[in-house]
């Protein structure tokens, strides 16, 4: 039996993943035929190999693979083998913390045979009711503004949100969490915002840009993290549009840049906004904002609005 997990809310997944293990631990106390195969350190032949072997405990195999779509050869086995696979006693979860590229061969025959669960980000309104039984159980409530709030400053990425709200619930020890607590506690993700800045300059949206920035100077960054972030940010950009441009498959521009997969699927789209020159041409006019702040040639908040006005 083959089971199919996967998609951009990769903090749903795991939690999904996480309950199917400790269902399955709870069923088979032994423990030694709960397997873990990381597809870029095994080969198929090793998985094979685990899959055959009878448990002394005549226990039914639970084997998770992780990083699948990564591997080509390792693919091309598992799809000449996968009507066995998909009869097979024992359970085998392909598991991927990302967005799985849907034309693959793989992805196509996994939708045929195996019990797919796809975990696509929570919208405005999906991402408050989570919030609201995620206080729950931690035996918590919160304010309707104070929810709106939270949910407006974080949005749905949710491994942070859950550190929000443990970090809430500890500090109202039960009470009704108010606006502002959340105020007081709760910092926005600088690197998503920054995210949304490179969105917004991509969409040549500009008023909406130094918006944005302007939002994190009046929270009080200092401007130097920030250009560092914007920095970063184009420099994904730039590995990422180098692999494309190289006409790289999907599934390897992770693999290949050392980027988690979530980073390369939100950024993929906005490569192609700019050109290969266009974003060295950026990226060089970056280096020399930050020489000429450090250097006193110029004050640095004006630096990253004239920035932002020229990309």
């Amino acid at each position: 039996m083959i089971y199919f997990i996967f998609g951009e809310d990769s903090y749903r997944s795991k939690r999904k993943l996480d309950e199917i293990i400790l269902s399955y631990k709870e069923k088979h106390k032994s423990g030694l035929s709960l397997l873990y195969i990381d597809v870029e350190k095994k080969q198929f032949k090793d998985f094979y190999s685990e899959l055959k072997i009878t448990s002394m405990f005549a226990e039914k195999k639970l084997i998770i693979l992780s990083n699948v779509f990564a591997e080509d050869k390792f693919v091309e086995d598992f799809l000449e083998n996968i009507k066995e696979l998909e009869n097979a006693k024992d359970i085998i979860i392909v598991y991927e913390d990302c967005v799985a590229d849907k034309r693959t061969k793989l992805f196509k025959e996994l939708q045929k045979r195996a019990k797919c669960q796809e975990f696509e980000p929570l919208d405005f309104a999906k991402t408050k009711n989570w919030v609201v039984k995620e206080f729950a159980t931690h035996g918590a409530k919160i304010n309707n503004d104070a929810l709106e709030f939270l949910v407006n400053f974080v949005g749905n990425d949710l491994w942070q949100m859950t550190n929000e709200i443990n970090k809430l619930s500890n500090y109202g020890l039960g009470k009704s969490i108010k606006k502002e607590d959340v105020e007081l506690l709760v910092r926005p993700n600088t690197e998503n915002e920054i995210f949304k800045t490179i969105e917004a300059v991509a969409s040549k949206d500009k008023k909406t840009a130094l918006s944005l920035l302007h939002k994190h100077l009046d929270d009080g960054e200092a401007p130097l993290y920030l250009l560092s972030m914007i920095a970063y940010q184009f420099r994904t950009l730039l590995i990422i549009k180098d692999l494309q441009d190289k006409k790289e498959p999907y599934g390897l521009i992770a693999k290949k840049s050392g980027l988690h997969p979530f980073v390369v699927q939100k950024s993929s789209y906005l490569c192609n906004q700019f050109t290969m020159e266009q974003l060295k041409k950026i990226y060089r006019k970056i280096f020399q904002i930050d020489s000429d702040i450090k250097t006193g040639k110029i004050e640095a908040e004006t630096a990253l609005d004239l920035l932002l006005s020229e990309i």
